[in-house]
């Protein structure tokens, strides 16, 4: 297992997309915090020089790059990637942490399903098989660290799309962390990160003040880092409504759906209302 103190160091090179806030802004200064140089990649000009000004404050201009980038286009993923090349010659930490979540339903318009799976998973894909290869390459120990979603394994009713790019997600950086421990003299490991409820622009709708439910963006990295430390792959992450138990026993409910034939979603099924509440409250 690596030391993650030989990766989070000076002289090293973090990428994040979906660097200009929440999640991926902390994790971005988490990684300015360690001395490290780092990138942010996102939409928004505003936003994302507010954010390069900040990671700026923590680590020196020198050591930070803020590059406008729809991570749902390819062309636009290699163009960040050369530019990154150029300016630090190599990259330790990647982390495709891109996402959105507008409302879809099964029958809903075809450009919100296209912009979320082109976002939230093709944006990984293409994340990962840019930068992978380099990453291999150089020799030297790295991660990559996949933002899914708990909605990606228990995939409840409600945002169908959302819950297909998050299970895609899953699928995607499991078979990544397999292929990447079968290969010969790779020092890169791969990791999921599943977020629990997280006060981000995301989340937030309306809301001006954080939930008392919910963690806050530098939580989840700290124990996103304390995960890594581990050297663990799944990252489930609680919040301050919903302790680990709770999360364990959901998704053992949901996988028993197909062990024990019942009807798909069936924790939302009138039939299975009580025998769910039963399942979860057993010690």
């Amino acid at each position: 297992m690596t030391n993650i103190q030989d990766i989070f160091k000076q002289s090293n090179v973090a990428v994040v997309t979906g660097g200009a806030s929440g999640i991926g802004l902390a994790a971005a200064k988490h990684f300015a915090k360690a001395g490290m140089s780092v990138v942010i990649a996102d939409l928004g000009g505003e936003k994302l020089a507010n954010a390069r000004a900040e990671l700026e404050a923590i680590v020196g201009q020198e050591h930070v790059m803020a590059v406008e980038t729809d991570v749902s286009q390819k062309e636009q993923i290699e163009a960040l990637e050369r530019a990154v090349i150029q300016r630090f010659g190599r990259v330790h930490v990647l982390m495709n942490n891109a996402g959105i979540g507008p409302e879809t339903s099964i029958f809903s318009a075809q450009a919100g399903w296209d912009n979320i799976l082109a976002v939230n998973l093709l944006g990984v894909i293409n994340g990962t098989r840019t930068f992978g290869p380099g990453m291999i390459a150089h020799g030297e120990p790295g991660l990559i660290i996949n933002t899914g979603s708990k909605q990606g394994i228990t995939t409840p009713p409600g945002n169908p799309a959302y819950n297909i790019s998050k299970a895609g997600v899953k699928v995607f950086t499991e078979a990544l962390e397999h292929e990447l421990r079968n290969t010969e003299r790779a020092r890169i490991s791969a990791h999921l990160l599943i977020p629990g409820f997280v006060f981000t622009g995301l989340t937030k709708g309306d809301r001006q003040e954080k939930p008392a439910g919910a963690w806050t963006p530098e939580q989840t990295v700290a124990f996103m880092v304390e995960s890594l430390e581990r050297g663990d792959f799944y990252i489930l992450c609680p919040d301050n409504d919903v302790a680990r138990p709770v999360d364990e026993r959901r998704m053992a409910w949901a996988v028993g759906d197909i062990i024990e034939n019942r009807p798909p979603l069936s924790r939302w099924h009138k039939d299975y209302a009580d025998k769910f509440k039963a399942f979860l409250e057993q010690k």
